[in-house]
């Protein structure tokens, strides 16, 4: 049964994070990899709020934290973006998309956790 949740969280996350990431990319005229940002900002909120829920379940916890968020979230699109930024001569952008992206997703995550506390979740 805890296959099956984490399942039906990744085949929504998976889909979701490509549909984001173009639909944000698309909007920006930078090498600055935006989508990516986006989706793993985003989805570091969410595992925050979701942390935070005193009332979120284990079940829950599978199919939002491990398979949605698991699904929506990037690491290795992360580390190929910033490589690849810095192996085409934009080593500024991508010390950038590191610091930027481990700063606002630590931030969305405590953020997420306040919040859901603040709220009685």
């Amino acid at each position: 049964m805890n296959w099956l949740l984490v399942a039906l969280g990744a085949m929504v996350g998976a889909p979701l994070r490509y549909l984001t990431d173009r639909a944000v990319q698309s909007r920006h005229d930078s090498l600055f990899p935006w989508g990516t940002f986006v989706v793993n900002v985003t989805g570091c909120l969410i595992l925050g709020l979701l942390t935070g829920a005193s009332a979120a379940d284990a079940h829950l916890r599978l199919l939002l934290g491990t398979g949605l968020c698991g699904a929506l979230t990037t690491y290795s699109t992360f580390s190929y973006e910033t490589l690849r930024l810095t192996e085409t001569g934009a080593g500024l952008y991508a010390a950038a998309n590191a610091v930027a992206s481990v700063t606002a997703g630590l931030g969305a995550a405590f953020a997420g956790v306040s919040l859901a506390r603040a709220v009685g979740a």
